[in-house]
């Protein structure tokens, strides 16, 4: 006989950063809200649409939502300067929906262009049959790899919707189509699926993100625990025979975990092309001039600014750094050629 938690499980709407969740663990569920950490389930119920309409749901496609309908997702924090800043903390009356993947938290700041929180009624913890709490890294790609031996193109910018997405994408699609196995990866930011899907469509031969490595979102995590879900993509890349990867980092540069990650040795050490998307030449200037401080140089601009030719010689006048607009980074002769003068040799190498 189903019971009515079974019943309440199979009618939710599983959203998309929960799509590795083995279903068949779930066991039951707590209140304990106090205890919630970033990455535990969380079955909730609509209470109020505010800002977001809809859902990502695992399958890949947009839920509408309403009021009562029972979604299950992920405690996170996130950071988005166009939408919402919040923290991983659960109350047990109420709660917000930040991303429409699938990230529950407490709303602490939103840009005033936008709606208040979808808000949220918390239900439950999921919990395992041994009582302890499913969590989205009990379910993060298994890897035998190191992931150190694949060069990687980083793609930072200037801040959201600078075109790092179309820059990450339109890259990959080059060099697949110059005969690389690419992997597209996306190291930061809060679990959605308008990038990966945007990866996908490229032909990438892996496309994981993050939520992948365990993490609804990258905000307010340590550098080594972003760092460590990094690694794990890039040796799921390996594992999977990738010769290169492209790796799309959120938000802008003084974002925290993008500001940490491009201050990094580690890091620093571990990319082998550098590619800044920004909007117009002065954030050109400022980014590269940020970029210096720390050491590197991005090998070229990108973004929305290289749709335009004059922006384009401005900001290579004020930067002498290149720029290469998408259909640049998609031509297979410019992808390879990129991509060796990267130092990525490893392919003729192997």
């Amino acid at each position: 006989m189903t019971t009515a938690f079974e019943t309440q499980l199979a009618s939710a709407k599983w959203t998309f950063s929960t799509r590795r969740v083995d279903r068949t663990l779930v066991a039951g569920m707590d209140m304990a809200f106090e205890k919630a950490r970033p990455g535990d389930l969380i079955l909730a119920y609509v209470s109020e649409i505010g800002q977001h309409r809809r859902v990502q749901l695992e399958s890949g496609r947009h839920s509408d939502i309403y009021p009562g309908d029972a979604v299950i997702l992920a405690c996170g924090a996130r950071y988005a300067p166009d939408q919402f800043e919040g923290l991983a903390e659960i109350l047990p009356q109420s709660a917000d929906l930040l991303a429409g993947g699938g990230c529950i938290g407490r709303m602490v700041a939103r840009n005033e262009r936008i709606k208040q929180a979808t808000r949220l009624i918390p239900e439950g913890r999921l919990l395992r049959a041994d009582g302890a709490a499913l969590n989205l890294d009990d379910f993060a790609v298994r890897v035998s790899a190191r992931g150190d031996r694949i060069p990687v193109i980083a793609v930072f910018g200037t801040a959201m919707n600078s075109g790092k997405t179309v820059a990450t994408a339109q890259l990959a699609l080059g060099l697949r189509r110059a005969g690389w196995r690419v992997a597209a990866l996306k190291g930061t930011g809060t679990g959605a699926f308008g990038d990966f899907n945007e990866y996908r469509d490229t032909g990438a031969h892996v496309v994981a993100d993050f939520t992948d490595a365990g993490m609804v979102s990258t905000y307010r995590e340590p550098l080594e625990r972003v760092r460590a879900g990094i690694n794990r993509l890039l040796a799921h890349a390996e594992d999977a025979g990738c010769e290169i990867a492209v790796l799309e980092i959120a938000d802008g540069l003084f974002q925290r975990e993008t500001a940490q990650l491009l201050a990094d040795p580690a890091f620093q050490r571990r990319i082998s092309g550098l590619v800044f998307a920004c909007g117009d030449a002065v954030a050109a200037a400022g980014g590269v001039a940020e970029m210096r401080r720390h050491g590197v140089v991005p090998d070229v601009l990108t973004g929305m600014l290289s749709c335009s030719p004059m922006a384009s010689a401005e900001a290579l006048g004020a930067t002498g750094v290149p720029v290469l607009g998408k259909n640049d980074l998609s031509d297979p002769a410019e992808a390879n050629a990129f991509a060796l003068r990267s130092g990525a040799e490893w392919r003729s190498a192997a």
